[in-house]
């Protein structure tokens, strides 16, 4: 085990890249101790992503890429302007409710930063805004992107937990409700003690059109509903909800209703059963090539041909985390080094809520240190049978540990939405660490409050029947 633990530690220090130091420290201790033969590597490497469920990974970063290249961040900025954008703090706000609504098309903090982000620092900049302030609360509201669904994070967690994708996504939308007021209420405050103002006049048949808008897409799953219970089919319900929407867009040149329909799209079809999580983001792509090529044709080749190298690079990326990860948390339980931790934790608490303490610190620490995927692909083999043993709900504790693990990419030494800010802010990692530190706070309080109070978590999905 010390060799394990050691080698991968002493490489991630000097700066290897975290999925070849597990690849490499799991090598070194096959051939040294002979647990195994050396094709057991391949094997369990192979096993590792031969997963229906992963295949949700590409199409849901593929279609974040295409939301990003064909111009959608741009309406749903100007949506959120129209929205928010007359509050004290008004850019600072529309940052939170971009950030919220691009989250149910990305499932990704880094695509959230880099894509929507962009915008936002460059517009709070050029407001007047303090840099810092920008980078703090687009770094934030980042973190929104895989708790409301769909989410990546979700997606790998549970593959490994064995717990329903589907009732994962409906636990994050009442968690992602209470951190997106949170952040309000701290912009509100900062608006305050800084006197900040508003960033756009407030008009109120702007402000009405974009209430006409949210309105619209809630009539969509409202009409559904009516049509059924007045005895047509599901299918033809959905067929007419959604040709009375496009002639309705058409007619009144609505800005981001198409944008908006996404997450109803995605989340309805699941909670109806049209398509598993894994094709809903294949639904999801589908919506951001219509969105792209047909309604606001703003996408070209070179752009889909753009977003579909990029989606290879990082789904590449996170595969080869997936496979060197999975082959270092086999040799964990094998070690017994996850029977080690298991002891260790019973023999300080046999209180569940003193456990859930200590689970959060060791993932605050570890997130600070570990990839996002990596460090589920590693953490959940180990704890989750003592989260069993506690009786704390899997889909609860998949909560806890993606928002610990989002806190642990807005620090150094791996935090990748810092570095990603850091460069489009063109500030220091120092600096960009310290612009942050402020905005930890309404993140460390949903944490709080969804650790302790696991209806937060639990209500929706139980409502809607993935929980029993």
């Amino acid at each position: 085990m010390l060799l394990l633990l050691g080698s991968f530690l002493v490489l991630m220090l000097v700066g290897v890249p975290v999925a070849i130091s597990m690849a490499v420290a799991s090598v070194l201790y096959i051939v040294l101790y002979g647990v195994a033969p050396d094709i057991i590597v391949a094997q369990r490497m192979i096993a590792g992503v031969e997963s229906f469920p992963l295949l949700a990974v590409p199409f849901f970063i593929l279609a974040g890429n295409l939301m990003n290249s064909a111009g959608v961040t741009g309406r749903i900025y100007a949506f959120a302007v129209a929205l928010v954008g007359w509050m004290k703090g008004g850019l600072a706000q529309v940052n939170i409710i971009g950030s919220v609504i691009f989250s149910g098309m990305s499932g990704t903090a880094l695509a959230d930063a880099a894509g929507i982000g962009t915008i936002e620092i460059k517009a709070m900049k050029d407001h007047g805004y303090p840099v810092e302030a920008a980078v703090g609360v687009t770094a934030a509201s980042a973190t929104l992107g895989p708790i409301f669904p769909p989410s990546l994070p979700f997606v790998i967690y549970g593959m490994m937990a064995n717990v329903s994708i589907g009732a994962l996504f409906m636990a994050g939308i009442v968690p992602g409700v209470v951190m997106t007021l949170l952040m309000m209420i701290t912009v509100a405050t900062f608006a305050y003690k800084k006197r900040w103002g508003s960033d756009a006049p407030f008009d109120v048949r702007q402000l009405l059109s974009a209430g006409m808008e949210i309105i619209v897409v809630l009539m969509v799953p409202v009409a559904i509903y009516l049509m059924m219970r007045a005895g047509v089919s599901m299918n033809a319900a959905a067929g007419i909800a959604l040709l009375v929407l496009l002639a309705l867009d058409w007619y009144f040149s609505f800005s981001a209703v198409m944008a908006l329909m996404t997450p109803v799209i995605l989340i309805g079809g699941m909670t109806m059963g049209w398509f598993t999580p894994t094709e809903a983001a294949v639904a999801a792509v589908l919506w951001s090539l219509f969105l792209g090529l047909v309604r606001y044709r703003t996408m070209t080749l070179s752009t889909l041909a753009k977003a579909s190298f990029d989606t290879i690079e990082t789904t590449a990326s996170v595969l080869f985390i997936v496979t060197a990860a999975s082959v270092f948390a086999w040799l964990l339980t094998v070690s017994q080094a996850a029977q080690l931790l298991s002891d260790a934790i019973l023999s300080i608490t046999d209180n569940k809520w003193v456990f859930l303490i200590l689970v959060n610190l060791l993932m605050l620490f570890v997130g600070c240190f570990l990839d996002t995927i990596a460090a589920i692909t590693i953490l959940v083999p180990i704890l989750l049978p003592i989260v069993a043993r506690f009786g704390i709900d899997p889909v609860q504790f998949g909560l806890i540990m993606t928002l610990n693990l989002m806190i642990g990419l807005l620090h150094p030494p791996l935090g990748m939405v810092l570095f990603v800010l850091s460069r489009v802010a063109k500030l220091s990692v120092e600096r960009t660490t310290m612009a942050i530190l402020p905005w930890l706070l309404p993140l460390f309080l949903a944490l709080i409050l969804i650790t302790f109070v696991p209806a937060i978590s639990l209500w929706l999905p139980e409502q809607v029947g993935l929980l029993r």
